[in-house]
């Protein structure tokens, strides 16, 4: 067994984690669905990488994901941090009263579940009960209906990221931070490391962490979703911190995520120099700590090439949430495919991957850049030969922000996930098809990397009932996109389409140079430089001279390794 943990910090990061087990959580179910496609009983992915088997008490088995959710207290909505499943009443204190006065006890009321939530609890009811085929025929016109009112009910009201979460969590995966809500500031790195050290909140989210990394029989890696805003990115660095040192060799792939709708804030001349500093603090620090880092946010996802195919509104984490989370099931489908022996009859995936091994592919290469670009073409389009060029090279667009575009860099290593990819007439595309499809597409293209591996699957990306209102009038029912558009709304979802096929691109190229310089230069003008304007901030957030001067240091280093003649010294100023 080759085990993955997933850590999700911070409020959108754990909306992109509740849309990825969302996507999890339905391709079990069509798996054993007897009315399915055949491509998704046949996937060939190993779920029990991602997810473990348990016991309750009662004696009933459990299959829950190996996770840890760190977030506001709170932020769980109706949900309770004990889950679902294993009911545990926890144990009454002890009445040791000391107190002779009276004594009175506030208790609010539990949030009401939206409708989507109660759908969900009364299937699992009519699953347990049995019900006769009478009753589920007098149901089915009901189910319809409600469908579209949970369709219309999670576009007006969402307000967390479980109130559209269909899937059982354990005990030991959600943590609050108790004493920290919400509504109060949370907007600088030093707030974040004082919470981590603060409240025994360091201690408590260790021990969740090694409850599932200690029952692993041989662990692949740690993937860690960080909403890289204000402190969230500061806890993330302390928790990191205290991976590294427990687990040395445990490697760890960094998601950092950011929300769209935190760039439409309007924000004054201190703000602005605090969200710079922010920003080049928290990828130096994190970048630190883990093998393997992609950073993604773009600030305007509706207004990118991205999203061509795509109606999404920026305001909304549960839109552009979901794309992130649709790249991050693309990218790392490969370190839970099963291997497939030369003798099978129908070969569904190819270029299977370990953590360790993407790693070592993108970042221990002679530049030794731990920076990746994120690129997606959601939909993928047709493998038809007539677009071959621009199947998915000229598609694939970046969701790392500050990306330079046609860069030539003959030393640039990447790695490509394609699954569920559809041939001309809709058809599935073989695995065979895809490469040859990929290779005619790198021989038509200007410039080749220097190494590239394909990752290839036949199962596309199931789209969950939960999933949001983004796809336009050119995507068809199986993902494909039409030549001309489908009358009526201009948003669609889960109802209309039912799968997507996929295709995201992991690179290590010059292209991320522009990311890096900001970073750079934002911390040399606003923290290091004589008389920034930042540096009393920074002193602030914990952090002394010396201090800033090695964060300068490590992006500079990143700098110059993929600069052929380096601009920048390796000094402060």
């Amino acid at each position: 067994m080759r085990e993955i943990v997933t850590i999700q910090v911070g409020n959108y990061a754990n909306f992109i984690g509740s849309h990825f087990w969302n996507f999890q959580d339905e391709l079990l179910g069509l798996a054993e669905s007897p009315e399915s496609d055949q491509v998704f009983k046949n996937h060939s992915l190993d779920m029990d990488v991602l997810y473990r088997t348990g016991e309750t008490q009662q004696g009933l088995l459990t299959y829950t994901p190996r996770m840890v959710s760190v977030n506001f207290q709170g932020s769980l909505g109706s949900v309770s941090s004990r889950g679902s499943l294993y009911n545990q009443t926890p144990a009454k204190s002890l009445d040791v009263m000391t107190w002779k006065g009276k004594v009175t006890t506030h208790a609010s009321e539990p949030l009401r579940r939206n409708i989507f939530l109660q759908s969900l609890s009364e299937e699992e009811q009519e699953s347990v009960g049995q019900a006769n085929d009478l009753d589920n025929v007098n149901n089915n016109s009901q189910a319809e209906i409600q469908d579209k009112d949970i369709v219309e009910c999670l576009e007006s009201d969402v307000q967390y990221w479980t109130d559209f979460s269909k899937v059982h969590y354990h005990p030991q995966s959600l943590y609050e931070l108790s004493g920290l809500w919400a509504d109060q500031d949370f907007d600088n790195y030093g707030l974040g490391k004082e919470a981590f050290c603060g409240h025994q909140h360091g201690e408590e989210i260790d021990d969740r962490l090694r409850f599932f990394i200690e029952e692993c029989d041989h662990i692949q890696g740690i993937q860690c979703v960080v909403d890289d805003s204000g402190g969230f990115s500061g806890l993330s660095a302390m928790f990191l911190e205290s991976i590294a040192d427990e687990y040395p060799n445990v490697p760890v792939l960094l998601y950092n995520a950011r929300n769209p709708s935190l760039h439409m804030d309007s924000k004054g001349r201190k703000q602005a120099i605090s969200r710079n500093l922010h920003d080049a603090v928290s990828f130096s620090r994190l970048s630190e700590l883990c093998k393997l880092i992609i950073p993604v946010g773009l600030p305007s996802l509706s207004g990118s090439r991205a999203s061509q195919f795509l109606s999404i509104k920026d305001e909304k984490p549960y839109h552009s949430s979901a794309v992130y989370a649709s790249a991050l099931h693309s990218f790392s489908l490969p370190f839970r495919m099963k291997q497939s022996g030369p003798s099978a009859e129908s070969i569904c995936t190819s270029g299977a991957l370990d953590m360790y091994g993407i790693v070592q592919m993108l970042a221990g290469q002679t530049r030794q850049n731990m920076v990746t670009i994120l690129d997606v073409a959601m939909p993928a389009p047709s493998l038809s030969v007539d677009r071959a060029q621009q199947s998915f090279l000229g598609n694939l667009q970046p969701l790392t922000p500050d990306v330079a575009a046609d860069v030539e860099d003959f030393h640039a290593v990447e790695t490509m996930s394609i699954h569920g990819a559809v041939t001309s007439g809709s058809q599935r595309a073989s695995i065979n098809e895809v490469k040859d499809a990929v290779e005619a597409a790198y021989d038509n293209s200007v410039t080749r990397p220097k190494f590239s591996h394909l990752s290839a699957s036949t199962c596309p990306l199931p789209i969950p009932l939960p999933f949001p209102l983004i796809f336009g009038k050119m995507v068809g029912q199986h993902g494909e996109l039409l030549e001309t558009p489908i009358s009526g709304s201009s948003y669609r979802g889960s109802l209309e389409v039912h799968s997507i096929p996929m295709a995201t691109r992991l690179r290590s190229s010059t292209a991320v140079l522009p990311f890096l310089e900001s970073k750079l230069g934002n911390l040399r003008r606003f923290g290091i430089e004589r008389g920034a304007l930042g540096a009393p901030l920074l002193q602030s957030w914990g952090f002394g001279k010396d201090e800033v001067e090695d964060l300068g240091e490590v992006l500079s280093k990143m700098v110059m390794t993929l600069k052929p003649y380096p601009q920048y010294s390796s000094d402060s100023d």
